[in-house]
């Protein structure tokens, strides 16, 4: 194979943008509503699309194969994360969504066909040629053969020269269409003006903030409201007190295991040694200390020289004898290592950036060197280097020990929890636990999410005693210091709970139903005195607001305690400098702002981005058209029942 197919350069990539993208032709295609209709279809068949009614008596539609759904579907999955494809879900849906796209792809060509358009051998060649792929196909302007062509794309796409250019054929195809239904859009002058002044004011404003949390806890009915609002409530809390079981149990500890357990031979210690080699395996390691004077990326040379000027200053106090605790405490840009004479103690190779790591694998032990790298100028010292090298059996024999004895301790309580067990089934909870001198215990009703106090964890008992019937015979769990052998001996259905007893729940919902309705109160409140006075500050402060100030921020800008500007609050984009906001509210909390400042793009600065911004809304605006044009044919389609979904194959999409 010639050598740039060897390599993962950016032409070869746009291989894979090809046939990713032809997949899922368009982003429109999306917008159209999901698939419908079922029918019978052989079992290597996805779909099947008909042109025309009478084509479904004649069987003459086109079939989008199974085969090719799971291969686009697998090679997606490749590009995002192989790992994806051992999980059955997200195959399935991969799966489902190409084969939507793929489905809703067919109904598109078989309109663009009706209206004369399509895409012949030609017109890939020049795609080929002068697209994407120009500088992988035709490296210098020629073209690099038949067979290398074909090799390519089987080892980047895995699939076959005819279907990658049949994707090619269906992509023009569909972009032909598109231009056809859209060229007639346009976006007047003004329209392009306005829409690049909305897109760039920026505004800054105080807020005043009522939090939702805060105006929670004011929430607090009396004794009898709570109660009317349970009893209006009286079917939510139907079966709120949940599910509960009495468990009758015997437990044991690791030292309550008969007879032991033995330390570990020699011969075993060593033969976990040599199973385990690679876990004693210490990697080649190095212990360096740095100063850092740092530099911002994009800084100008002027910047760059001063820090190389500083960082070569205190490599000479430092060959001088001076200190590296003083002078890292004192100049070094690095939080984490400053206050500690700038040492990183061991790093293996390849954890460090490049540049530092060469150097501390490559620079003499002791010696004082400068390093550029991405985050600055580094005045490196290495102070130790280690090999890589298995430790002796010496070293770690104390821990395998412990390893052991933790699992022969383990194996012995699972085996004495077996023989109890066993021993329970036969003569029962009671005089098995008397027999071994172990205390039997019934507890009180207790939920699925609740805790027996008397076991270390009682997690494991909880979950199998809620899989278990009342009176199945007894079983046994890991307490996390032992064993539990139980048996349920009384189940109590979830039931609705005496007022008494549900309180704190019902002051809870109470306060959730509530706060809406009172946080709209306050905002609205606080507006009014707001406009009123025409004082924010004095309002905020009359309902026990916060006042604060935002940055000078756009659409998109995050405000704290406000959220997304653009998103929460679009309108004071439109409010003069000095105007106050009506109620505001976040969700989170309630808010009212006062435009301090507002600052509009120039006539010149309109001007300058006239092009880009109206290339952006015309795109917007073609897309929009497009997708309305793409939902009406589907639909007609789905009307016509002109689309046969393999019933088999269909199924719903799964939750990720």
């Amino acid at each position: 194979m010639i050598r740039f197919l060897q390599t993962e350069s950016r032409m070869v990539k746009a291989l894979i943008v090809v046939i990713i993208g032809a997949a899922s032709i368009t982003m429109v295609l999306y917008l159209i509503p999901g698939l419908s209709g079922m029918g019978s279809s052989s079992p290597d068949t996805y779909a099947v699309v008909y042109p025309h009614w009478y084509s479904r008596i004649f069987s003459s539609g086109d079939a989008i194969k199974q085969a090719r759904v799971e291969q686009i579907a697998e090679e997606q999955l490749r590009q995002r994360d192989p790992q994806y494809a051992s999980n059955p879900m997200i195959v399935q849906y991969f799966e489902q969504q190409v084969g939507q796209q793929l489905v809703q792809q067919e109904v598109l060509l078989q309109e663009a066909n009706k209206l004369g358009i399509h895409a012949g051998d030609d017109d890939v060649r020049q795609y080929l040629r002068t697209g994407p792929t120009g500088g992988v196909l035709y490296p210098d302007g020629k073209y690099i053969g038949d067979e290398a062509y074909r090799q390519l794309i089987d080892d980047r796409l895995h699939e076959s020269v005819t279907d990658f250019e049949n994707q090619i054929k269906a992509e023009i195809t569909i972009r032909r269409l598109e231009a056809l239904i859209t060229g007639g859009i346009t976006v007047s002058d003004q329209e392009v003006r306005e829409a690049y002044r909305k897109q760039n004011i920026k505004i800054k404003f105080d807020y005043a903030v009522i939090s939702a949390d805060g105006l929670r806890k004011t929430i607090n009915p009396s004794d009898s409201e709570l109660e009317a609002f349970f009893k209006t409530n009286a079917a939510r809390y139907a079966q709120a007190a949940p599910e509960e079981r009495k468990i009758a149990y015997f437990a044991f500890t690791d030292s309550q295991v008969p007879g032991g357990v033995a330390p570990p031979s020699q011969q075993a210690i060593q033969q976990y040694y040599n199973e385990h080699q690679s876990d004693y395996s210490a990697p080649e390691q190095a212990r360096s200390r740095h100063i850092l004077i740092s530099v911002t990326a994009g800084a100008d040379a002027k910047a760059d020289a001063a820090a190389k000027a500083k960082a070569e200053m205190i490599l000479k106090l430092l060959k001088a004898g001076g200190s590296w605790t003083e002078l890292a405490k004192k100049y070094s840009d690095d939080p984490g290592s400053k206050n500690s004479g700038g040492e990183l103690g061991f790093a293996q190779r390849g954890k460090m950036v490049p540049e530092f790591d060469n150097a501390i694998f490559t620079q003499k032990i002791g010696d004082i060197e400068i390093v550029r790298s991405s985050f600055g100028y580094h005045i490196v010292q290495v102070e130790e280097r280690q090999a890589a090298h298995t430790q002796p059996l010496s070293d770690v024999q104390s821990s395998i020990v412990a390893t052991l004895t933790r699992q022969a301790e383990t194996v012995a309580q699972q085996n004495y929890a077996q023989q109890l067990t066993s021993e329970a089934v036969k003569n029962g909870l009671e005089k098995t636990a008397a027999a071994h001198h172990l205390e039997l215990v019934t507890t009180q009703p207790v939920a699925h999410d609740g805790v027996i106090t008397a076991l270390p964890d009682s997690a494991q008992v909880l979950a199998k005693a809620f899989d278990a019937k009342q009176g199945d015979p007894p079983q046994s769990a890991s307490t996390g210091e032992g064993y539990a052998i139980f048996q349920v001996t009384g189940i109590v259905p979830a039931h609705a709970p005496a007022f008494a007893d549900w309180k704190s729940h019902v002051l809870d919902d109470y306060r959730d139903e509530q706060l809406p309705t009172l946080l709209d109160q306050k905002t609205k409140e606080m507006a009014d005195k707001a406009k009123t006075m025409n004082d924010l500050a004095k309002a905020a402060k009359a309902v026990g607001a916060t006042v604060k100030t935002s940055d000078l921020v756009g659409e998109s800008g995050q405000v704290p305690d406000f959220g997304e500007v653009g998103q929460v609050a679009p309108q004071l984009f439109d409010m003069n400098v000095g105007a106050i906001s009506g109620p505001i509210n976040t969700g989170r909390t309630g808010v009212v702002a006062k435009v301090l400042l507002k600052h509009e793009p120039a006539a010149d600065e309109i001007a300058k981005n006239f092009d880009k911004t109206q290339d952006e809304l015309l795109d917007q605006a073609r897309n929009e058209a497009f997708s309305v044009f793409a939902s009406g044919v589907w639909n007609d389609y789905k009307k016509h029942n002109l689309v046969r979904i393999n019933a088999k194959l269909k199924g719903e999409t799964p939750g990720l």
